[in-house]
């Protein structure tokens, strides 16, 4: 194992932004950034030992000031979607940025911590990146201190470790939204890729993507992948679901949470053999199909586009802090924020295919 750190732009205030790339003994290499604590690159290898780079993202760290569609990044500190952009904790209100019609998405698009410098402690095979966040901040309660730590071991198992304290009561929810295209990321849509989610059931939402507060079956609709099936199947159905949201971008509600790790997704391709197996210790998935990626040029000049990646994002349910029958995402005042969610990267012989 070895990381090796380079130079990666800079901030506009000319701050340095800094790539550290963790490689292993099996081929693997995955770089991140102080930048959003963003994953920006993650090559590993198909059936014939062929490196491709699976995750979308940009060379330059100066394009993740702009980073409109979040790829690769940290969120925090509450990602995904608020109702009215407002939340009332212990009989207070907290307002937060109105940003998503009349809710709120990522906590802040331009203020949120995928846009924050953190910074960085590293070791052989892991690099921790760590932040703190005063009372009041982007309207959430509490002085927040957070780290996540990205480890790669010889497994190709790349593991997040999130943690965070806070001196009040507040809501932390981090995710990283990552999108993943397991032929690499400049080969086109990913709607062949098949998936299967450990989770029988979801949070249907309305058409501003805010949950309605039932936990429904997936047995009988297009949200079903109890059994393994290609993206594209029914991405495009006749479902009020789909069509509110312009494909898959839902939350699941992953079978026998406990908060231990569990094996929750696994995604695979046909043609290359590679396949991902995601575990986490947190109740939800929202499975994102990159439905309304803009148009952009990302790493080695490819442009991508809606579907050129999905997301697999371990969180606590959207809204819960406005739904008290969710899990709680409320922390601090001696409830230490803590999760792991692990991506491991493998392939399948032509054989075995």
């Amino acid at each position: 194992m070895s990381v090796t750190v380079s130079a990666f732009g800079k901030m506009p205030d000319g701050r340095e932004i800094t790539l550290y790339t963790m490689s292993n003994q099996q081929g693997m290499q995955v770089s991140v950034t102080n930048i959003g604590a963003a994953l920006v690159r993650v090559l590993v290898p198909d059936q014939d030992g062929v490196l491709a780079d699976v995750v979308l993202g940009f060379g330059d760290g100066r394009d993740y000031m702009d980073n409109n569609c979040f790829f690769g990044v940290v969120i925090g500190p509450n990602a995904n979607r608020t109702a009215n952009a407002s939340f009332c904790l212990d009989g207070a209100v907290y307002q937060l940025d109105v940003n998503d019609g009349v809710n709120n998405l990522h906590s802040h698009k331009e203020k949120g911590w995928h846009k924050r410098l953190w910074e960085a402690a590293w070791n052989e095979n892991s690099i921790t990146f760590s932040l703190e966040d005063g009372d009041g901040n982007l309207g959430f309660p509490g002085n927040k201190k957070v780290s996540v730590t990205y480890t790669l071991d010889e497994e190709n198992k790349l593991k997040l470790h999130y943690h965070g304290v806070s001196d009040k009561k507040t809501v932390l929810n981090l995710t990283n939204h990552t999108y993943f295209n397991l032929e690499g990321h400049g080969s086109g849509s990913m709607e062949n890729h098949e998936l299967w989610l450990g989770a029988s059931k979801y949070t249907p939402a309305d058409a501003g993507s805010i949950p309605t507060g039932e936990i429904a079956a997936v047995a009988g609709t297009p949200m079903d992948f109890t059994v393994s099936k290609k993206i594209g199947r029914d991405i495009g159905a006749d479902f009020e679901q789909l069509k509110f949201a312009g494909g898959y971008d839902h939350n699941w509600v992953l079978d026998e949470w406990d908060g231990t790790l569990r094996r929750i997704a696994v995604l695979k391709v046909p043609v290359s053999g590679r396949y991902m197996e995601v575990y986490t210790t947190l109740p939800g998935v929202q499975f994102y199909a990159g439905n309304f990626i803009t148009e952009q040029t990302g790493k080695d000049g490819v442009v991508y586009g809606p579907r050129t990646g999905l997301c697999l994002e371990t969180q606590y349910f959207p809204d819960s802090a406005n739904q008290p029958d969710f899990p709680s995402c409320i922390f601090g005042q001696g409830r230490e924020y803590d999760s792991v969610t692990i991506y491991q990267f493998g392939c399948r012989t032509a054989e075995q295919k």
